[in-house]
């Protein structure tokens, strides 16, 4: 299957090294490339429904329009589009951010080919949120460092749900996508999906990216 893919990036050593990466990832499709946020959503302004990217690949550092607004303005506009950040940071304050504004995934620009792909697939198919190890380990970090009265304050989640929901919840906010909380929980993909879709309808969101930004918000983790 090939995916359509877009890629936001000021920087033209940046956009040629991930035009390379490209020639190695056959299953993805350039639909376009964009040097700044604003030009971006005109690129896709342009285009019919059928051709829109299903994954843009977004840089955070740009002139006019940053990467994170860009991702926002997009993502009210185009909620089908899955936006994966990439960059060369792991600022505690930026992965937040984008998360907020509704990014999926969280990647440093030198992974290879490889990884975008699997990034690609797991946002898609499987509703994933990927992340660079490094990310992952500084999000999950993040939302631990609570001492004693920290974990006093801690939000209560709704009533509704359960336990073993409760634990899927935690594995999301840390990055896993379903088939790593199968395993990790030794229950079926299919399982760990149902789970998944009564937290958003429990929690009344669309997204990981949301779960994740609610849970930080409400202290629930």
């Amino acid at each position: 299957m090939i995916f359509r893919i877009a890629l936001a990036e000021d920087n033209m050593v940046n956009r040629n090294t991930f035009m390379q990466k490209l020639k190695v990832a056959d299953n993805l499709q350039l639909v376009f490339s964009a040097a700044d946020g604003n030009q971006c959503l005109e690129q896709l302004k342009g285009l019919p429904f059928p051709l829109l990217p299903q994954v843009v690949f977004m840089d955070l550092e740009m002139p006019g329009l940053d990467g994170i607004e860009a991702i926002r303005i997009a993502k009210s506009l185009y909620q089908q589009i899955h936006f994966i950040v990439l960059t060369v940071f792991d600022d505690d304050e930026k992965i937040f951010e984008a998360i907020k504004a509704g990014a999926s995934g969280y990647l440093l620009k030198h992974e290879p080919a490889s990884v975008l792909q699997d990034a690609v697939i797991n946002v898609i198919e499987f509703g994933g949120a990927p992340m660079s190890p490094a990310i992952a380990r500084k999000t999950l970090k993040l939302l631990s460092q609570t001492n004693t009265t920290e974990q006093s304050a801690l939000g209560v989640l709704p009533d509704a749900i359960t336990e073993r929901e409760k634990e899927i919840l935690q594995y999301m906010v840390s990055g896993w996508d379903a088939k790593r909380i199968s395993a990790g929980l030794n229950i079926s993909v299919l399982t760990v999906r149902k789970h998944i879709a009564n937290i958003y309808e429990k929690l009344h969101v669309n997204s990981k990216a949301q779960i994740i930004s609610l849970a930080h918000k409400n202290k629930w983790v």
